[in-house]
């Protein structure tokens, strides 16, 4: 199709990613257009989906415990060390351990990192692991960051710091997820010392200051001359900007295991750098649902049948697209592995 029939063809389609919690300026040349960044359209949908987040959260309040919800919105993270009784823990790694399941893996840099749906066959396997996504509090607090009660998908994850010949893991940069805040939470299964790689977050970057909003003003307007990941709506931002955006410098999560970490991803955040080859494993969890809605339920994909089956589900749904040239499939089959494999 010749190039100016196919944008008039798209344009419809592209037009209404607005309205959606579609990220890429490069792949919408109406989100990623100068002209209209520079009069405001990129601010325009961090601004709206920001203080509908906010209006989401007051209705979530009465979820969580008030010192809770103070820490997460004076910091955009909250940090709870212990968090499963002892007992508990000790069955969830045990179990872990001795799980072997179907698993998908992605190379960034020198990184790997593995996914295992935890599914209906898993938590066959992983009592434990069910006992943690029926807890209330850890329901409870996803739902808060993420200001949705929409279920999270939620994967054993193993990060191999070291693993692979290549550049520097792009995940040790500092960025946002995306432009609306969504949630990610960690519960470790190992000990996080400093150098295997910990995450790292910015205090207080989920908050949409005035310096917060000209950042996004600048950033939306030279985004073609951003690098790659920028430009698919994952901002960078370096250290050296943050004094300009009265942001203190990043906090690295050196945590023994059990500790639960959930953070707001529209803060800047990173994955810590590593001083050569580790293992780390967790229970990770993310939601990302479309910004521009005023209600924190209403999600058919939080039906408990759809719910547990989603993050199995997914991998298959790219793959498809992949085969079409839809999308690209960056998690590629890895056969039947354990969290702790290296």
């Amino acid at each position: 199709m010749p190039s100016s029939l196919r944008q008039a063809f798209l344009m419809p389609f592209w037009m209404a990613q607005v309205f959606t919690q579609e990220k890429f300026f490069a792949r919408n040349p109406v989100l990623g257009n100068r002209w209209l960044n520079e009069r405001g359209l990129h601010t325009a949908r961090v601004a709206a989906a920001y203080r509908l987040s906010q209006a989401r959260r007051r209705r979530l309040a009465r979820l969580i415990p008030e010192h809770d919800r103070q820490r997460l919105d004076r910091d955009g993270f909250i940090v709870k060390r212990d968090f499963l009784p002892a007992d508990i823990f000790e069955a969830l790694v045990a179990q872990a351990r001795d799980l072997r399941a179907p698993a998908r893996e992605m190379i960034e840099g020198d990184t790997v990192t593995r996914h295992i749906a935890i599914d209906p066959r898993v938590l066959d396997s992983m009592p434990a692991a069910r006992h943690l996504l029926e807890l209330p509090e850890y329901r409870n607090l996803i739902s808060y960051a993420g200001s949705s009660s929409a279920m999270p998908m939620v994967y054993l994850q193993t990060i191999l710091s070291g693993a692979h010949p290549g550049p520097p893991d792009p995940q040790t940069d500092l960025h946002t997820d995306t432009f609306h805040p969504t949630v990610k939470a960690w519960l470790f299964l190992t000990d996080v010392s400093d150098g295997q790689g910990p995450l790292t977050y910015v205090p207080g970057s989920h908050r949409l200051t005035p310096e917060r909003i000209a950042w996004e003003q600048a950033r939306s307007v030279a985004i073609a001359g951003s690098d790659r990941l920028s430009q698919r709506g994952s901002l960078r931002v370096a250290p050296e900007e943050l004094p300009g955006l009265n942001l203190p410098p990043p906090r690295r999560f050196a945590v023994p295991a059990n500790t639960l970490v959930v953070i707001d991803t529209c803060g800047f955040h990173a994955r810590g750098g590593s001083d050569g080859r580790h293992v780390r494993a967790e229970i990770w969890a993310y939601a990302r649902r479309t910004p521009f809605v005023p209600w924190t339920g209403l999600d058919l994909s939080s039906l408990p049948p759809i719910a547990i089956r989603r993050a199995q589900w997914l991998p298959h749904i790219v793959d498809m697209l992949d085969r079409l040239g839809l999308k690209k499939q960056h998690w590629r089959p890895a056969g039947r592995k354990r969290p702790i494999d290296p």
